[in-house]
């Protein structure tokens, strides 16, 4: 049994933090033979010094006073799972500039800052490891880092919230409104009080920004990329998805375009034959397009306790061993995140889903095809779906398109959008072909 110690800064101790520490209680023998050394909590950093918390947790860890583990030089590791923008970032910060290793589950943070704070990192010869902060349990990240070292990624289609997939599988499997599943979703836990993070899309945006930095090489400003959430998916969309043979999915979409990147976050009509469709529930799924390994699929957990802490105690593991070995940074100085363009999404070019909600007149179907046949659409299915009962009622047209541009598809959705027939705007969703 070794007699070295590496002592451990915890930053937050919620249902992460809670998971960590117990992790690093009940499995300490088997680290310490994968380390070489003991891993050993000295602090946990609070807000509620009286919030209840694992059995495993030491009232005398317990503190509030963020001195207590940036300023203390006893301390090695530093673990952030305390989420939000600030003070996390400059707490981890001052770790790097005090030459501790640092591992954080923070994906907002590192969103909005993983370059700078990777370049903090590498001069300070220290690691930053954030396996954690897309996935949950998954390991995309050591995937991304480690295992397609040798390769080149061509695509990132992605399940990235398990709000999203929960609340779009009962939506199909039951019919059943959102915002009723919405509410099932928050007594669940699956769902926050405010979920609009979530179900507006702007988690997966995140997630997607940082899994940027390793796929594409990219450093990119998440306010640039395209984001929907799921607000408007209605059971009418997943009532016509099955008609043509697909389910509808809230993707985190990247993909090459020669030196620019795709990046967009939105709900897909996906077939029902490719793998993306059957992830369901709470379940994430990142599904990678290797240039030489073609693809490749990693299915889990994406949030929760023990999932997560599993990838937070993973990348302290590594962590942990590159300090011992006096190799520290060395990983986390490969990841060299550089600024690329990102194609405008009018020069998007997929097939689409259209639906227009119309009163059931004459020449109705001739002057929505005539707007998309003048400005290049060309239409692969078109359906009426039964016929108005009433003069108010609405009648679905649901087509589906060949390939082609995006702003093509809205120029001609803007052409017909002041229409007299219209009863409600018009409905546009992509098709992922996986």
């Amino acid at each position: 049994m070794t007699d070295r110690t590496l002592k451990v800064g915890l930053l937050g101790c919620g249902t992460v933090g809670g998971g960590v520490v117990r992790l690093l209680s009940h499995n300490a023998d088997q680290l310490t033979a994968r380390i070489g050394a003991k891993l050993q909590i000295q602090r946990v950093l609070v807000r509620r010094p009286d919030a209840p918390r694992p059995e495993e947790c030491r009232a005398s860890w317990i503190t509030t006073d963020p001195e207590a583990v940036l300023a203390d030089p006893a301390i090695d590791l530093v673990v952030e799972v305390m989420g939000g923008e600030q003070p996390a970032k400059g707490y981890l910060e001052r770790a790097m500039l005090a030459g501790k290793g640092v591992v954080s589950a923070n994906k907002l943070l590192l969103a909005k800052h993983g370059p700078a704070l990777l370049e903090t990192a590498a001069q300070q010869s220290v690691d930053l490891a954030f396996e954690a902060a897309v996935g949950g349990g998954i390991p995309v990240i050591r995937t991304l880092r480690e295992a397609l070292t040798g390769d080149s990624v061509v695509s990132v289609h992605a399940i990235l919230n398990g709000t999203c997939n929960y609340i779009l599988t009962r939506m199909r499997s039951e019919g059943a409104s959102f915002e009723s599943i919405l509410a099932d979703a928050q007594k669940l836990g699956y769902a926050e009080a405010d979920p609009s993070t979530d179900v507006d899309g702007h988690d997966a945006a995140h997630k997607l920004v940082v899994l940027s930095m390793l796929a594409f090489g990219a450093a990119v400003d998440v306010s640039r990329v395209h984001v929907e959430g799921i607000r408007e998916v209605d059971d009418v969309d997943f009532r016509f998805a099955e008609r043509f043979d697909f389910n509808i999915k809230h993707l985190a979409i990247g993909r090459r375009q020669g030196e620019a990147l795709e990046l967009r976050v939105h709900p897909a009509m996906v077939p029902t034959s490719s793998v993306l469709a059957n992830i369901n529930d709470v379940l994430n799924g990142v599904y990678l397009q290797g240039r030489a390994l073609g693809p490749c699929l990693l299915v889990g957990r994406g949030a929760g306790e023990l999932p997560t802490a599993v990838s937070v105690v993973s990348d302290l593991v590594d962590v942990a061993r590159a300090r011992l070995a006096n190799v520290s940074g060395w990983t986390t100085r490969q990841i060299q995140p550089v600024p690329r363009r990102l194609v405008a999404l009018d020069e998007l070019d997929t097939r689409y889903y259209l639906r227009f909600d119309v009163a059931d007149d004459p020449g109705v179907l001739g002057h929505i095809a005539s707007a998309l046949g003048s400005r290049g659409v060309s239409v692969e299915q078109m359906v009426q779906d039964g016929r108005a009962v009433t003069r108010d009622q609405a009648v679905p047209i649901l087509i589906i398109s060949h390939r082609c541009r995006e702003g093509s598809v809205r120029a001609a959705i803007n052409a017909v959008a002041g229409a007299s027939f219209l009863k409600r705007p018009p409905r546009l969703m992509r098709i992922e072909d996986i």
